[in-house]
């Protein structure tokens, strides 16, 4: 945990990207490791900002209700962080470069929590595991629902890509896809050991 913290700490006083001039609060991510479970979305919005904590915004909202109603974890239980830690200006999607730089966190974070399952949140967190185990992907809905195995820093976990909760508030016809993504989840937690 002293590993993770260290991390957090290092990414809060980050400048290795242009990010860190217009940000408020870098947003590390927050929550527990022992549950196995972590959820990664692309960065940090306008709300998170603020506050320099991850989906606290109205997409946070729906993202806790899903964990606590259809997973049965607390918010607490599990691990929730992003890509891009800190928010791009005006809430523009996060350019290769930021996301080459930042996800260098991300690996670390992952080697320290070792989760077994790692549920990616949107197109640009889905893009990069699925790179990262030589999965070309078109877009979010053409992967999103079906788990892959991806392998990080000498750490093996399941990868369930999903839609970012933003998009179900946006569009009530995604609404039905995550409620539908989040049953798929949970049933696959029940078939997943810790690898260690």
């Amino acid at each position: 945990m002293n590993e993770l913290k260290e991390i957090e700490d290092e990414i809060r006083s980050c400048k290795k990207c242009p990010l860190h001039l217009s940000r408020k609060n870098a947003v590390p991510g927050e929550g527990g490791i022992s549950s196995g479970v972590m959820f990664v979305g692309e960065a940090p919005g306008y709300n998170e900002d603020i506050q320099g904590r991850p989906f606290v915004g109205a997409a946070g909202k729906l993202l806790t209700e899903l964990i606590e109603r259809v997973l049965g974890f607390k918010r607490s239980e599990v691990y929730i962080t992003n890509v891009v830690k800190c928010r791009p200006p005006n809430n523009r999607d996060p350019e290769e470069s930021e996301i080459e730089i930042c996800s260098q966190y991300l690996e670390r974070q992952i080697k320290a929590i070792r989760p077994s399952i790692v549920i990616s949140l949107g197109r640009h967190s889905t893009l990069y595991f699925l790179s990262k185990a030589g999965v070309k992907a078109r877009g979010i809905m053409s992967v999103r629902g079906k788990p892959y195995k991806v392998r990080i820093s000498g750490v093996s976990f399941t990868l369930f890509p999903t839609i970012h909760p933003a998009a179900a508030l946006y569009n009530p016809n995604q609404r039905s896809i995550i409620e539908e993504d989040f049953k798929r989840i949970r049933n696959l937690l029940g078939g997943i050991t810790r690898f260690f």
